[in-house]
């Protein structure tokens, strides 16, 4: 069992996970705990930082971001200062959701949407082979979504 944690806990996880929506009143009902019980649990979950978020998940075709890229970014130097100075530039970019440092042969690894290649292409030139200590890129162009953002299991 994961430490600090209960069964009726771990339910509660994976009832959120799975839907954010939910209400106090429904996850009780499915965990078989009071109204009560339940909101403390939950409260308390996000006061320990099980739950770090909830959020929606958005359509990216109905919001004209449906061409997804991974990007794999060399930096000329692997030291602390050219990583830090990497990461404070990456984070302040909208449109890079997430960035991973990586073992390998790339230092990082981007998850990018945008709307089509001919955007990629003027984000690539204008925005990421500027950035902070970028040696190289590779471009990996996602043809189909197989999996993504599936719940943790645990």
């Amino acid at each position: 069992m994961i430490e600090h944690l209960d069964r009726t806990d771990i339910r509660i996880l994976r009832l959120l996970q799975t839907d954010g929506r939910l209400t106090n009143a429904e996850i009780a009902k499915r965990t078989n705990t009071s109204a009560a019980t339940c909101h403390r649990r939950i409260q308390r979950l996000f006061a320990d930082s099980y739950v770090t978020g909830v959020r929606a998940s958005i359509d990216p075709q109905k919001v004209e971001r449906g061409a997804l890229a991974m990007v794999g970014v060399v930096l000329d130097r692997s030291t602390p200062e050219s990583f830090a100075a990497f990461e404070e530039a990456i984070i302040a970019l909208p449109f890079v959701l997430d960035c991973h440092l990586v073992a390998g042969d790339f230092d990082y690894f981007l998850k990018i949407r945008v709307r089509d290649m001919a955007d990629f292409n003027k984000l690539h030139g204008d925005k990421l082979i500027g950035l902070p200590g970028v040696r190289q890129t590779r471009t990996f162009f996602v043809m189909k979504e197989v999996k993504d953002n599936a719940p943790l299991d645990f």
